[in-house]
């Protein structure tokens, strides 16, 4: 099963997914995307790290996320995937467009094909103000055109506030839409 939580920052996202990984029961593999560019940003990477159980394997890569999910994606395995923003910020960083349609096509063409399941975390960026830049705004136009597609080959959608999940489409209900 392949799920994507979206929230805003501090909106709980990240613990809903430890917490689903955590009771599935099956082998976790964390997938970091996070670089520290700061002391602040290090920070943040280390409460991260410091939170998640000792038993997962962490992988840690701001930028070939197919190559790891090729490689490690099985059945039996939960991937969780923290966080899609930061890959793709990671991406748009490198100032090379063929390579991030690339990475993004790839990743997405990806998905579908993949065994076992996989939680991913994203940012949902597109409710706030709109940024007074060309990067930024881009970004925001981005994020949201990935969580669109992805949000189409995922059995599960749930968005948090507060620390409160709203499941916006899952399996049971596609199923019961169909009966109606």
């Amino acid at each position: 099963m392949k799920e994507l939580i979206l929230g805003g920052a501090r909106s709980g996202k990240s613990r809903l997914a430890q917490e689903k990984a955590e009771a599935s029961g099956l082998t976790v593999i964390y997938v970091a995307t996070a670089e520290a560019h700061d002391q602040e940003m290090s920070e943040r990477i280390q409460l991260h790290q410091q939170d998640r159980p000792q038993e997962w394997y962490t992988i840690e890569e701001p930028i070939l996320l197919g190559d790891v999910l090729t490689k490690q994606a099985q059945v039996g395995t939960l991937i969780l995937v923290d966080c899609l923003t930061l890959w793709l910020s990671n991406l748009l960083c490198l100032d090379d467009e063929q390579r991030f349609k690339q990475e993004v096509e790839s990743f997405l063409s990806l998905v579908p094909t993949l065994p076992g399941s996989i939680i991913f975390v994203s940012n949902e960026v597109g409710q706030g103000v709109i940024p007074t830049n060309s990067l930024a705004r881009r970004f925001v136009d981005e994020s949201g055109w990935l969580h669109q597609q992805l949000a189409k080959l995922c059995e599960q959608v749930t968005f948090v506030t507060a620390g409160l999940p709203q499941v916006l489409k899952s399996k049971q209900s596609l199923n019961s839409s169909q009966c109606l």
